[in-house]
């Protein structure tokens, strides 16, 4: 039977729960715990998929096609584990399901209640699927008080009384705050916070305590007597230099030794930390830095390219360098060739990521033109690579026109609205004006490669599974005006019909990919995309 870690958060929001779910969950595997990680959303969107970046980051996407929350990301790049669409729900989601029961006549005429509703629906979706799992961590998203998480909090007290004793703990995330002008860092909040959670029947078992300067031991002792917490079991969390040294941070606290304590278990042996040991020393002592360009659209907020600005990371880690990375808006110079030339000439790489729409892409095309002339290494994901089917057909194919339908008619679709593909279930259709959320081409889906290709040495394979999100494809009829600029279709769906991949075989690294390498990436296991696309950076850094 799974044992549940239910996480919380109070205070202020921002505290790193995520984060330090993920590193739980790593060192619990290093321990040789077989674990899976769940995000609990009390927004009332059925997902983030229609949500813009600059509201809630990224949105990220499994092998399952399920539109989630970021946070599912650092679960998978901490533990490997894939996430499924049973790891993130939502109270719009919930909601969603229990109102289309209701409009069926499912509850046989009953009064349909957020208790017991609503909780029972938290509680399935927290149990699914966890026989062969030795701890589930189920983390709350908000912050405890708040309105919307009140149904997941009396969901938790239900499923604690549930499962038994020993079977379950409960992990709160809270803010010490450190007052400059006093001197002094301040308890108060935590206890607060823990006397609201207590408040609704959840007693904290473990409080792990962000802080911006070291906690002396009288203020944990303070903690643990008003908290109603063994002393041993008020975890300090101070910042850290990299995310990948967080779970080292955390072991060395004795997060994982209390979490077990907590369930009765007194901890054997120390866990095998070896891989994070060695990631932090690759970050720590870097052989070289580059520079990446990345022209984006939402470059005001990094949480909008968090798995994209990891994946770059994990290049670096493999290369041993560090990896300095140059956010420019797209929209800054369009169609100003000396700003793009200015914005550029430092960058040893240019990478164009996804995005929706026409803003920025003028300035986004003009990017790929120079990466191409200029013989940059340059990497298109998504967006990035239509962009590039168009400089090429524009520049090189003599398609002035060349553009997508997601910008308006135009008389050369280069890029045009996909509205029938093949999945592993049959043909998936859709229509132009059908709903935004959730009816994009979505998950993992196989491609085949040209056994000759560039790509195809970097995989080490002819056969390969990525993630997708999108609505537009890049149209084949273009296929041969394309080749015969020397933009080569390298990749394709198995039935031959979907572009997924493009490059240029005589650039010395230029490749534009329909899919998402960035989501699968992690730091102890590299996507090779990015590997390579770091290690041709690196040849870059000492050619300048």
């Amino acid at each position: 039977m799974a044992r549940y870690i239910f996480i919380t958060g109070g205070v202020v929001s921002s505290l790193g729960k995520g984060l330090m779910a993920a590193s739980l969950a790593a060192l619990l595997q290093a321990r040789g715990y077989r674990v899976r990680i769940r995000k609990f959303d009390p927004y009332l969107n059925v997902d983030p998929g229609t949500m813009s970046p600059y509201q809630h980051g990224e949105v990220y996407v499994t092998d399952d096609g399920a539109e989630t929350d970021l946070d599912l990301g650092h679960y998978e790049r901490f533990t490997g584990v894939s996430a499924r669409q049973s790891d993130n729900v939502t109270s719009g989601r919930i909601y969603s399901q229990i109102i289309q029961r209701e409009r069926r006549g499912d509850y046989l005429g009953a009064t349909v209640q957020v208790i017991p509703h609503v909780t029972d629906a938290i509680k399935q979706f927290a149990t699914a699927e966890t026989d062969d799992l030795d701890f589930v961590l189920c983390e709350i998203g908000g912050t405890v008080g708040d309105i919307e998480s009140l149904p997941f909090i009396e969901a938790i007290r239900q499923l604690r009384n549930e499962l038994g004793r020993g079977n379950s703990i409960s992990v709160h995330v809270t803010l010490v705050p450190y007052i400059s002008a006093a001197g002094e860092l301040k308890t108060k909040p935590t206890q607060h916070s823990v006397r609201e959670l207590a408040s609704l029947g959840v007693q904290p078992d473990v409080l792990v305590c962000r802080a911006e300067q070291p906690l002396p031991e009288s203020e944990r002792a303070k903690i643990a007597l008003f908290c109603n917490v063994p002393k041993g079991a008020v975890i300090p969390a101070l910042d850290a230099p990299s995310i990948y040294a967080v779970p080292l941070q955390y072991h060395g606290e004795g997060l994982d030794t209390e979490v077990l304590r907590a369930f009765g278990e007194e901890p054997g042996s120390s866990p095998d930390l070896s891989r994070w040991t060695d990631i932090v020393d690759r970050l720590t002592n870097p052989e070289g830095e580059v520079t990446i360009g990345v022209v984006g659209k939402y470059v005001g907020l990094q949480d909008a390219y968090k798995s994209l600005n990891e994946a770059l990371v994990h290049g670096g880690i493999a290369n041993r360098v560090k990896v300095n990375v140059r956010w420019i808006d797209a929209e800054l110079f369009e169609g100003d060739e000396s700003e793009v030339a200015a914005a550029l000439e430092p960058c040893h790489a240019i990478l164009v990521p996804g995005a929706f729409g026409e803003r920025g892409a003028e300035g986004k095309i003009a990017s790929i033109r120079f990466a191409r002339e200029r013989n940059v290494p340059y990497f298109g994901i998504c967006f990035g690579m239509q962009m590039a089917c168009i400089e090429g057909a524009r520049n090189l194919g003599g398609i002035e026109n060349a553009s997508s339908t997601e910008f308006g008619e135009t008389s050369e679709p280069i890029v045009g609205l996909i509205t029938e593909w093949m999945t592993q279930e049959g043909v998936e259709q859709r229509e132009a004006g059908g709903d935004l959320g959730g009816t994009m081409r979505l998950g993992a889906y196989p491609a085949k490669l040209d056994g000759n290709s560039v790509v195809s040495s970097i995989y080490n394979s002819k056969d390969i599974s990525e993630r997708h999100r999108h609505r537009y494809e890049v149209n084949t009829h273009y296929r041969d005006v394309l080749e015969k600029g020397g933009l080569v279709f390298s990749g394709m769906s198995p039935d031959g019909r979907l572009p997924e991949i493009v490059e240029r075989p005589d650039h010395p690294w230029f490749i534009g990919v329909q899919f998402h390498p960035e989501l699968k990436s992690k730091p102890f296991d590299p996507h090779p995309l990015f590997r390579s696309f770091i290690e041709a950076a690196v040849r870059q850094s000492r050619l300048v």
